[in-house]
């Protein structure tokens, strides 16, 4: 993917997990594409380690991977900020 297909996937799985995780309020539109891109390769890297294929571009595959590791950043996020 190019990288304005990145920003864009980005900012669309970080603004569906922040609604999951109910933190919108508190994510602005950079921190939601942070954490989408960074959701996108934290997906990647466990659905890899579990033996299935990683993000693979544009596809809804690729955007369920990214939030189930987007939503678990967040989470770790919210526990280390509470500890």
């Amino acid at each position: 993917m190019g990288i304005i297909l990145w920003i864009i996937f980005g900012a669309i799985v970080g603004w569906v997990a922040s609604l999951i995780m109910k933190t919108d309020a508190q994510q602005g539109l950079i921190l939601n594409i942070v954490v989408g891109i960074l959701g996108a390769v934290i997906g990647g890297w466990l659905m890899s380690f579990l033996g299935e294929g990683s993000v693979s571009g544009f596809n809804l595959y690729s955007f369920g991977v990214a939030l189930i590791g987007a939503v678990a950043l967040i989470a770790l996020m919210k526990a280390v900020r509470n500890s």
